[in-house]
């Protein structure tokens, strides 16, 4: 991959950074405090440091150039620098891209009016800023974030995609096929085009000299009017991107062999917003994961918060979203005007008790106090306050200890930056204070996130293979894992065998792999690691368990919900292309 930055230039520093990278990988131990003593010794102009970002492109740059030294191999070296490796810990590298300002079809009290982004986002968020800087280009968003990642370390050959951005149903089709077909664009030619800046799109221009939020305890002009309005003086601030279909399925195909692989792509929508016509888009889309705002499953708390819908629409929504094959991440929020730490904890019970919820992934996110949101004028009556410290501490242990261990809490606390809350908590590292007192009371978290095996090396021989099983409204689920003897998980696969009929007519007969995932540090394609989790072959022995249990329950077919850059591995296990899906016949698999 070549080498990608424009700010600097490792050929004026090389005899340093060749020092540096020598000293580097002879020493036993890299940690914090050898790195700073090699980085004293040899200044960047005589004052500075080298960022370790800088220092893995001098690396490359010296391999490429062909130098007289001996650098080794360069996963070797970037494992020993890799800056935040937790972000490919999980096997894939996340790339988050955010739609534009439009109008949103909720009115939810809780929500953020920061007018100047999608609802519900704030414009000092850390993605939401990536987001304004590229103008909401999904093309340049997607490039920036992949040029990041690569510089400090990671591999980025395997994607998944994370699209967020409100109710990406409520965006004109246009847009929403011209939105994908760029990230897709910007994938496809990562590896064989500079990323320098992009041409700025004209679109959302307007809302920068838009004041950035509105009264939420003294609403004189709603998010949605303020939008509106900017529409109506700047047409071309409206949503402008149009491709067609044809267009954003060369760009899959492109995908299918490019360096740069989209292994999944999610979407994020309101229960009462997901039809099966929009299922069947989402796919063609080539989406595999769906968000969707569960918030709370009281209708009560709904109506008082103004949702607008009910429980009733999350568990349609979630059964047109599984009968279709989706894997499911559901947001759920205590805290909400109206409940109270008893109540969050029994809505919480719901959500896997309920046969027709039961999501795949969560993120809990307590409702915080923002100054554009309507709650303000709850909060300024009484009618509404936010938990104590010890509320919310207690709350979240009590939900983290009945998170089943089929289940992901992605997040347990949103990251919206101290200075925009009002009151209340503040603090982000709560999931490590929930654990702690878990700890104390001598329990443990259960969940995908507190069992996965992150970058630590394991060996097949370690491993073995256990089935959960559990129920939903469209039949039986079951969760295949290889774990070792202390609980740590390295795979899993999620296998549907329907005893409803599916929606969708190409799944009739079919059983079906919601999700594959192999854990362990990313791995580029084609590359081998020793004791890497993502080469001990154990996606491919998952496939066939599922295979020998779809011909177990009587099933002659089996899909899987495949992203456009996982298709060729399949095809290799002997799945053929469907329409939306991919198939293999179970009845001569053996």
């Amino acid at each position: 991959m070549r080498e990608r930055s424009y700010s600097f230039s490792p050929a004026r520093y090389q005899a340093e950074l060749s020092a540096i990278i020598q000293e580097c990988m002879a020493v036993g131990a890299l940690d914090d405090a050898a790195l700073q003593r090699i980085l004293r010794k040899y200044p960047k102009d005589g004052r500075g440091f080298f960022s370790k970002s800088e220092i893995i492109r001098g690396y490359r740059h010296l391999q490429s150039s062909g130098g007289a030294i001996d650098l080794g191999e360069e996963s070797e070296f970037v494992r020993r620098m890799r800056m935040k490796p937790v972000r490919t810990a999980s096997g894939v590298a996340p790339v988050t891209v955010l739609t534009q300002p439009f109008p949103c079809p909720g009115e939810c009290v809780f929500c953020p009016s920061d007018v100047r982004m999608p609802k519900s986002y704030l414009s000092s968020e850390p993605g939401a800023q990536r987001a304004a800087q590229h103008r909401f280009d999904p093309y340049a968003q997607t490039a920036s974030r992949l040029t990041t990642l690569y510089n400090i370390g990671h591999s980025v050959d395997k994607v998944e995609l994370i699209v967020l951005g409100g109710t990406w149903s409520s965006y004109p089709q246009g847009y929403r096929v011209w939105f994908i077909k760029r990230c897709f664009d910007a994938l496809n030619d990562f590896d064989s085009v500079p990323t320098s800046p992009t041409p700025r799109l004209k679109s959302a221009f307007a809302f920068e000299g838009v004041e950035d939020r509105v009264d939420g305890a003294d609403l004189v002009e709603r998010y949605n009017e303020v939008v509106q309005r900017v529409f109506r003086e700047d047409p071309a601030a409206r949503p402008v991107g149009r491709a067609a279909w044809l267009e954003l399925s060369a760009a899959q195909l492109r995908n299918e062999t490019s360096p740069v692989r989209c292994v999944g792509l999610s979407l994020e929508t309101r229960p009462d917003h997901l039809t099966r016509e929009e299922v069947l888009e989402m796919r063609r889309l080539g989406a595999t994961k769906v968000q969707l705002g569960y918030q709370s499953l009281d209708d009560e708390v709904l109506r008082r918060n103004r949702r607008g819908h009910d429980v009733a629409a999350t568990r349609k929504a979630m059964t047109v979203l599984r009968s279709a094959g989706f894997k499911i991440h559901a947001h759920w929020m205590p805290n909400l005007l109206g409940s109270s730490p008893d109540r969050d904890v029994e809505d919480f019970e719901r959500i896997f008790s309920d046969e027709a919820l039961r999501p795949d992934e969560l993120k809990i996110y307590p409702c915080s106090l923002v100054e554009s949101a309507e709650l303000m004028s709850h909060y300024r009556d009484g009618s509404w306050r936010p938990y104590t410290k010890e509320e919310l501490g207690w709350v979240l242990e009590e939900c983290m200890l009945r998170t089943p261990p089929w289940c992901r809490l992605t997040r347990v606390i949103r990251d919206i930056p101290s200075t925009e809350i009002v009151t209340g908590n503040k603090l982000t590292n709560f999931r490590e204070i929930a654990q702690a007192g878990l700890r104390r009371r001598g329990e443990r978290v259960r969940d995908i996130r507190s069992r996965e095996v992150g970058g630590d090396e394991v060996r097949r021989e370690d491993l073995h293979l256990e089935a959960l099983e559990y129920r939903s409204s469209e039949g039986r689920e079951i969760f295949l894992q290889y774990v070792d003897q202390s609980d740590r998980l390295a795979a899993f696969l999620r296998l549907s065998l329907p005893e409803q009929r599916p929606s969708i007519d190409e799944l009739r007969q079919s059983a079906m792999i919601r999700e594959v995932h192999v854990y362990g540090t990313l791995v580029a394609l084609g590359e081998r690691s020793s004791g890497a989790a993502q080469h001990l072959g154990l996606g491919r022995s998952l496939i066939e368990e599922g295979c020998r249990r779809g011909v177990e329950a009587g099933f002659a077919d089996l899909a899987v919900i495949s992203s456009v850059g996982t298709r060729n591995y399949y095809r290799g296990l002997g799945f053929l292309d469907g329409e939306l899906y991919q198939h293999r016949e179970l009845s001569s698999s053996g």
